[in-house]
């Protein structure tokens, strides 16, 4: 048998362990467990810290048990590569092992005042003050301001910090800590595609900044140690996989630039899952972006290779909008039944949705944005509200790639795709026509896992998967050609410009209406934080 490399998928929405032969990139077997995601307040999303590692853990023993069924020898497999949603920020007690709050997600909007009174402290009132060092506006986005929350309104988090038993990582190092021995020696470590989204991270000197986390008043020691994209960090400690090395480690955007084999300068990719993001690989100098797109280290496949860098731009909402219209509205019963509502109709009818649920990213980074719909007449129904749901998917990517050309100055011709998205086919000839240029969808759409178990194969000491391109396999793909004139797709991305310009400066501070569940655990239990207290109010 050839050897078999597995990868650890963990997503926003969803958990998901893939198995692949290493010599042909085919993958062999995979199990996913979706994740509950809580919205304690207006603009906040957490996710259980336990609830996500044990997520992984089902996922590997249910996989390995599919492998047995199939007569595959689970020693076949080499090593275990970890991707996952990035800039999601958690703090745990190395003592006890226990999480200390839950993760805060990503899309989290909780630090909207902390943001505002950091740039209000900058030179100029400038978003981008720290862009030179970090490749990042200061934002809501990324792990730094989530962590400073932490540290400001969580007492066990201040308390662990003093008594050095805090560990503050993304979902990669909790990941990572846990299944190579936790509390009884576990790695504490990430790699440089994660640490350069947290604003902690210098990206020219490829290490954590002193003044950065200065500037954060954030204490350096409870950060991971940075390593490479693809070396051993460890090995299993228990699971049917004790001792298999976990040897890649990539965040989910750059997993899914290396599974898209997107190794040369230029070459790009666009990734539709719960946000939307849009690399290019711009070799190994970081090129600061002019158009609100993100400069971000996208991986370093080893201890002695150099770091590659990418423009990125990032989509919060994407096929959270579609889970919004299932769980919040009830307009679908399930995410595959979007597709048939809008074919129904093949049009919005003047509808247009911009869902700037966490504000808009790029290229905005407008973090007072909100959600929009706009046009509606008496014949609106729900399947225009699906059919402009997707479009706005497309719409949102058509303005980072009209971004990403301008920086850099050589137009894409065709746009690469993958994500769970992607399997949306009216989405995807929707996306060619709104860019006017053919969409390219392999047919394995996995290739965010299939980046992470390559980075994992790869790695010195596990040497099962050759990443020199002669040996890269083939990928089958599908083409989906532009079917409308520009001058239509011109006049609907002008009015989705129009909608958008409505749905900024919404929101100007946190709510301050009293919400019940501040710092609730998802199962209900207090996190010890205070709820605020009700407002008085004088008796008539």
């Amino acid at each position: 048998m050839d050897p078999l490399v597995a990868a650890i998928d963990q997503g926003t929405s969803s958990t998901r362990f893939l198995v692949f032969n290493a010599k042909t990139a085919k993958l062999i077997s995979h199990h996913q467990v979706e994740i509950t995601q809580s919205f304690p307040r207006e603009g906040w999303v957490e996710e259980d810290p336990k609830e996500i590692m044990q997520s992984v853990y089902e996922c590997m023993e249910r996989t390995c048990e599919k492998l047995c069924q199939l007569n595959i020898d689970v020693s076949d497999i080499k090593a275990v590569g970890v991707t996952n949603q990035r800039e999601t920020t958690l703090v745990w007690d190395k003592e006890t092992g226990e999480p200390l709050y839950n993760a805060i997600v990503w899309l989290d909007l909780r630090t909207q005042s902390t943001v505002e009174r950091l740039i209000n402290k900058t030179p100029g009132q400038n978003k981008n003050h720290l862009k030179h060092k970090t490749g990042l506006p200061i934002s809501t986005y990324f792990s730094a301001v989530k962590l400073r929350w932490l540290l400001d309104n969580v007492e066990e988090v201040r308390q662990a910090v003093v008594s050095e038993r805090a560990m503050f990582g993304t979902v990669d190092s909790w990941i990572i800590w846990c299944l190579t021995g936790g509390r009884n020696g576990g790695v504490h470590c990430t790699d440089v595609s994660n640490a350069s989204r947290t604003m902690l991270f210098n990206i020219n000197t490829m290490d954590w900044d002193p003044e950065l986390c200065r500037y954060f008043d954030v204490p350096i020691e409870i950060l991971p140690k940075v390593r490479s994209s693809s070396e051993i960090y460890g090995w299993m400690k228990s699971s049917s996989l004790a001792g298999v090395p976990i040897s890649g480690c990539l965040g989910d955007q750059s997993a899914a630039l290396v599974g898209q084999m997107c190794f040369k300068e230029g070459q790009a990719k666009n990734t539709y899952g719960t946000g939307c993001f849009l690399l290019r690989n711009t070799g190994t100098k970081p090129v600061m972006s002019e158009h609100g797109l993100l400069t971000t280290v996208a991986y370093k496949m080893g201890k002695d290779e150099p770091a590659c860098y990418a423009l990125e731009g990032s989509v919060a909402i994407a096929g959270a909008v579609v889970r919004w219209l299932k769980d919040n509205m009830g307009i679908v019963q399930s995410s595959s039944e979007i597709e048939t509502l809008a074919a129904a109709v093949g049009t919005s009818y003047g509808c247009y949705f911009v869902p700037a649920f966490s504000g808009l990213y790029a290229p905005y980074w407008e973090p007072s944005a909100r959600g929009i719909i706009c046009g509606l007449t008496q014949f609106t129904n729900r399947n225009h509200l699906a059919f402009a749901a997707l479009e706005a998917v497309c719409f949102q990517t058509r303005e980072i790639l009209d971004a990403m050309n301008q920086d850099s100055g050589v137009p894409l011709t065709e746009l690469q795709v993958d994500g769970g998205m992607t399997s949306n086919r009216l989405l995807m000839q929707l996306q060619a026509d709104i860019l006017c240029m053919p969409v390219v969808r392999p047919v394995m759409s996995e290739t965010t896992a299939l980046g992470a178990a390559m980075a994992a194969g790869a790695a010195e000491g596990v040497d099962v998967w050759s990443l020199s391109p002669s040996h890269l396999p083939h990928v089958t793909c599908e083409k989906f050609e532009p079917q409308i004139n520009s001058d239509e797709s011109e006049f609907r991305f002008a009015r989705w410009k129009k909608a958008v310009q409505k749905a900024m400066n919404w929101e100007t501070t946190e709510p301050s209406c009293n919400c019940p569940g501040f710092g609730k655990k998802i199962n209900g239990a207090p996190w010890g934080v205070p709820p605020s207290p009700p407002p008085t109010r004088a008796d008539p």
